[in-house]
Order: structure tokens, then sequence, then C-alpha cells
């Protein structure tokens, strides 16, 4: 299998994921008016005395809206595997006034279990982040006379038929995902960096290929073995959702730092470092929880023993093998950064707009197949989230 260099490949015109077939019809652009470039007329002077630029609004506007495809994404998981109770604080998933239902698959649950008992929990916490973050971008941007954004138009996609799901459409498709999972070996890995052209072997080389549900898509996806036990078909549901999340977060992770370097305002600034914060908290928990797969097969699906010493794609065994793959090696390696004569050092990698940039974001998740509806092909969304993070990274810092 050829190996996938990274998450955050280099960065491409948008038209190149506009193929035949495509939806791209109506996508709408924000207006020349925030077009990056000089300040806005109605921005507040900061303590820092820096405006807020039409470049920091166009970068708050491409976080908001990824930020709503995320809280889109992360409510079907709670949905369908979110905690219903966490002891005497109750459950309290909201979204634009009305109250998310959460655990309606209760045997997806005892699946995603297996991977970690708080699972459910951590679940429902990650939904309510994300929802918060869409919510307080847009309530910022409103706060400066900005256009807020929303993508509710292109919530097309059909949701799992599960009994119990609200049958809305959605933003995005878990029903036939295509998981990069060369996060786990970047940051592994000692001497490479993909800010400096590193590349990295997949942890699960099947969930890089081919399409896999991340959910359970109807009602026969939850049916128990007959002694009770999970079968292996929803037990491989489970475990793709369980290095999904992690690739989603670690995303996240990577991309605030390379959007902060582009911001002129402090405030703005302080937004961007203290929500990525809390992205590479989501990282590091599912990273660990990602670790606990069971090793199974499920038709073309294997998740391979990560502790057992040996390459999952090439078979290669030995003591490097071993770092690139176990399973309790979470924290990130020291690596090179910046220049190589300065030494390695712990960081979060890339950082670099070219591959942690917005419009390697979108990128990103169009490969994950997020976005393509019943016929295979991608919704308009790609063609609106493309826009923004061209505006989002051709923004520069003013000062």
């Amino acid at each position: 299998m050829k190996e996938k260099g990274t998450v955050f490949s280099v960065a491409k015109n948008r038209r190149s994921f506009l193929k035949s077939g495509m939806v791209a019809a109506g996508a709408a652009t924000i207006g020349t008016a925030m077009l990056p470039g000089a300040p806005v007329a109605f921005a507040d002077r900061e303590d820092d005395r820096a405006p807020i630029t039409k470049g920091d609004i166009a970068i708050l506007t491409f976080l908001s809206a990824l930020e709503q495809v995320e809280a889109d994404l992360w409510i079907q998981y709670a949905e369908l595997g979110g905690a219903t109770n966490q002891g005497l604080s109750p459950i309290d998933l909201v979204l634009n006034g009305q109250k998310i239902p959460t655990g309606l698959a209760p045997n997806y649950i005892t699946a995603l279990e297996v991977l970690d008992g708080d699972m459910p929990q951590y679940i429902a916490d990650n939904t309510d982040d994300e929802i918060s973050h869409h919510r307080f971008l847009n309530n910022y941007l409103a706060s400066k006379g900005a256009k807020t954004i929303d993508l509710s138009e292109f919530a097309t996609l059909p949701p799992s038929q599960v009994t119990g799901v609200p049958q809305k459409g959605r933003l995005t498709n878990l029903k036939q995902l295509t998981v990069d999972t060369s996060w786990w070996t970047r940051y592994r890995s000692e001497a490479a960096n993909p800010d400096f052209g590193g590349t990295f072997k997949q942890a699960v080389p099947d969930l890089a290929r081919g399409k896999h549900p991340a959910i359970p898509v109807n009602d026969g996806d939850l049916l128990l073995n007959s002694d009770g036990s999970i079968p292996n078909h929803l037990q491989a549901i489970a475990n793709t959702a369980g290095f999904h999340f992690a690739f989603i977060e670690q995303g996240g992770s990577s991309l605030y730092p390379a959007l902060a370097q582009k911001v002129t305002n402090l405030e703005v600034l302080r937004i961007l470092l203290s929500i990525g914060g809390s992205e590479i908290a989501h990282f590091q928990t599912w990273h660990d929880k990602a670790g606990n797969a069971a090793n199974i097969t499920d038709g073309d699906l294997t998740f391979p023993n990560l502790n057992s010493g040996v390459d999952p794609s090439t078979g290669a065994t030995g003591t490097d093998i071993a770092d690139e793959f176990q399973t309790n090696l979470i924290m990130p390696e020291p690596t090179v950064f910046l220049n190589e004569r300065l030494g390695p050092v712990s960081i979060i990698r890339p950082t670099s707009t070219q591959q942690g940039g917005a419009v390697a974001s979108v990128q990103s998740f169009v490969e994950d197949g997020l976005f393509l509806d019943p016929s295979g092909n991608n919704t308009g969304i790609v063609d609106k989230l493309m826009r923004l993070a061209e505006e989002a990274d051709s923004s520069r810092r003013r000062f």
C-alpha cells in the first residue's frame, strides 16, 4: 500500500477536489468586505492597540465553520455512544435550545467500552466542547460586527438508521470513512517532522484504504452473538470510531497554532491559543484510548497488535519498530523543529500553514470521506469550506 505522507498533505487548490460529479453549485463566499487585508472599520481597539483585521475575521470565520462540522460529527457519535448519565451530574448536551439524545445504541457503547470504560463520558464531553467552540466563535464575530457562519444548508446527508436517531440531514457522513492513522507514528518519530517533509507509516493500514463505518448503520449492526458477546463487526465499528476520534482532534491540535501565527489582534490570538489547547487535550485522550482497540478482523479490516514489535504494513521487526507502534508511547516524542541544528524537541506537529493550515485541514476531511453523499460524491460544503480556508490561509499578520 502506498503510505500517505501525513494527514495534512501538501495543500492543493480547492478546484482539485471538485471532480466530475461532485456537488459544487450554490457555495457562497465571504463578501469582498471580508477579504483579508486592511483593518475592519468596526474593530474595537484591544490592549495591544492592534485592530482586528479582515484577515483575523477570515480566520475566525473559517474556524467557526470547521467547528460546526466537528460539532455535527460529534453529535452523531454522542447520539449513539454518548453517556446517558454521569453520576450525580446530568448529561446536558444542547444544540440551539434542543436537548441532544445520547446513548441510543447500548451494544455500541459496550463495544466502545472495550477501548475504555469512560468512552461514553468522554464522547459526551468532546461533543459539548465542539458545540461551545462554534457557538463562541460565532458570538465573537457578531460582537465585532462581522457576519457569522452557518453551514446548515449543507446538512443533507442521511444519519444512522438506528432506532431513536433523529432522522434529519447531517453535514457529515460517518458510515464510509477512510481513516488516516499516520498520526500514530508521526508523534513517535524522533527524526521526522511533516513540516520538514517527513513521511509516516499507518498504524492500522486497512483503515487507510476502503470505506469503513464508525457508527452502526442500522439496528442490524447492533446484534450480539448468541452467547451475548460482541461480534467482530460491531467491535470493528467501535475500533474505527476510536481511531477516528484521534484523527479528528489531532487536526485541530495543528490547525490552531498554524493559524495563530497569522493573526494580528492580541485578543484573537488569545482565542486561538485557548481553544487550540482544548483540542490538544482531546487528542491526547483519544490517542491513549485508540491503543486499547481489540485486535480483531472483520472482513478486509484488521486491527493489528501494535505491541507485537511487528510493522503492520511490512512485517519488519526490531527495536525501532517497537518505538513506532507501542501503544503506551502517547507523549509527543522530541523531534526536529525549525532547524535541525537546534536539536530535537517535543512539539505539536505539523504547525506550518502548508501542512497544518486551513486548506490542508479541509483536504484531510475530504480524504477522510466525511462529506460523501449516498452516491459517493462530495456535497457542496467542500467548495464552501475551501473558499473560507483559502481566505484564512491568505491572511497575514500586520504588526
